[in-house]
């Protein structure tokens, strides 16, 4: 049973629900022998939430349990004694018998997964049903329960309003609860690692060239000193990409909001905030077939023949392009939000224009424009595209900006993709490394809800 079939049920007797309540409600008014407590509406909501809440959430947990209910029922059919053992092959063998079960693919390409068809196909029917009965049973309960509690007294609209915050709640723990899932997944991945890399040596080690095709037991710590993927992620997203973004961020931002007339503002800032829009991709494509070769020619035409056509400078310029958006637009309405009577006091007290950006208005924006820098930093550290199509993928721990350089994503990246074991410490690297990058996201965050909290409390 498809999920969405089961969610269009659990929306049809959300609405089955709502009209029979609805009915209900103007039935009690039409009777005129008692004034409803809340509108009919409310009493509707109430009846709907009960019946689609309970069924929509027995759907989606039948919907995650159901494949592995089949896939027991198949394991235990005497033809899944020819399977080849645990592993991809086997894996791959049962997928077919239940993609042909589901008629999503014509016939099999294994012969061994012909057997499994039928006893996969009987098991997607049987428990396709059960997840029906289910839903409609929940459905059902949740409904009744719900409309036998209506009479003309009942407190339909506060019980609808408690069960809508209930809601909004949940929708808001989500987030905090997929942020500790992704922590938990890291710090258990990345402890593993640890147990075969010595932490020193990866915090601290300047030679990164893990080898996924090395034996697991004779993996060499040295070859898992991250400190050039550190330094390359900071050289190129903390460093060229700010020094780039920062006054080009900062000076539109100022000139948008005190020099800029209306009309012209109305045109300059939404075309500046297209450059947000703009794919990675296309970013990447733009710095490896235009920026990078022309960096490199003016290199070398002044006499720096090491220059190469994958460089820091080249990724960092064209990442400071890519994240001018986020520093200008926060600094744009942090400056916009001062207090007119602040400029006009200082202008009035015969300070001049750019006195008054400077010591009043840009220090009374702080707490925006800071945090528009640090989710400035946030993004370029986070990028990729840009780091792999311009940067290249040599871990070199050197100040020269006109040499190949990687970051921390490239490499996550790098060690995620292909056919590693998730066993081997150059897979469990990519967790280490997002560990850390994790960890720095976070500790830029805290700064800068410090600095806010700090120049908040002078200027409010």
């Amino acid at each position: 049973m498809s999920p969405a079939i089961l969610v269009l049920l659990a929306l049809g007797l959300g609405l089955a629900g709502w009209l029979a309540a609805r009915s209900r409600a103007y039935a009690f008014g039409a009777k005129g022998a008692q004034r409803l407590h809340s509108l009919p509406s409310y009493h509707a909501w109430y009846v709907a939430l009960w019946a689609f809440v309970p069924a929509i959430l027995l759907a989606l947990i039948w919907s995650a349990v159901s494949p592995q209910l089949v896939l027991q029922a198949m394991l235990s059919h005497p033809a899944a004694d020819a399977l080849p053992p645990f592993g991809l092959a086997r894996n791959t063998v049962l997928g077919e018998a239940i993609a042909v079960a589901r008629g999503d693919m014509q016939a099999v390409f294994d012969p061994r997964a012909q057997p499994l068809v039928e006893p996969a196909r009987a098991a997607l029917s049987r428990y396709g049903i059960i997840g029906l009965v289910v839903t409609l049973v929940a459905g059902f309960a949740g409904g009744a329960f719900a409309f036998l509690k209506l009479r003309p007294d009942f407190t339909a609209r506060t019980r609808v309003e408690r069960m809508i915050m209930g809601l909004l709640l949940l929708a808001s723990l989500v987030a905090i609860l997929t942020t500790f899932g992704i922590l938990a997944s890291l710090i258990f991945e990345t402890a593993r690692f640890f147990g075969m890399v010595n932490p020193i040596d990866f915090l601290f080690g300047t030679h990164w060239s893990p080898d996924p095709m090395r034996d697991p037991a004779y993996a060499a710590g040295e070859d898992y000193g991250a400190l050039p993927l550190f330094w390359g992620t900071i050289y190129i997203g903390a460093i060229i990409a700010m020094i780039v973004a920062i006054p080009l961020g900062m000076g539109s931002a100022i000139y948008l909001t005190q020099y800029a007339s209306p009309t012209l503002r109305r045109w300059l800032k939404p075309i500046l905030e297209i450059l947000a829009g703009v794919p990675t991709v296309v970013y990447g494509y733009f710095a490896a077939l235009t920026v990078a070769p022309f960096i490199r020619d003016v290199a070398q035409g002044i006499g720096i023949s090491s220059a190469s056509s994958e460089s820091a400078l080249a990724a960092g310029l064209i990442m400071g392009v890519m994240i001018i958006p986020f520093v200008s637009s926060m600094a744009d309405d942090s400056i916009a939000a001062v207090p007119a009577a602040m400029r006009d006091g200082s202008l009035a007290m015969g300070a001049t224009q750019s006195e008054t950006i400077r010591k009043v208005l840009v220090p009374a924006a702080l707490p925006g424009i800071v945090a528009g820098v640090m989710l400035a930093v946030s993004r370029a550290i986070g990028e990729t595209m840009i780091v792999v199509m311009a940067a290249g993928a040599s871990a070199n721990l050197t100040g020269n900006p006109l040499e190949s350089m990687t970051t921390v994503t490239y490499q996550i990246v790098a060690m995620l993709t292909g056919e590693g074991s998730f066993d081997h410490p150059a897979t469990l690297s990519a967790f280490a490394l997002g560990m850390v990058l994790f960890a720095v996201t976070l500790a830029l965050n805290f700064i800068a809800l410090r600095v806010v909290k700090r120049y908040r409390e002078a200027y409010e």
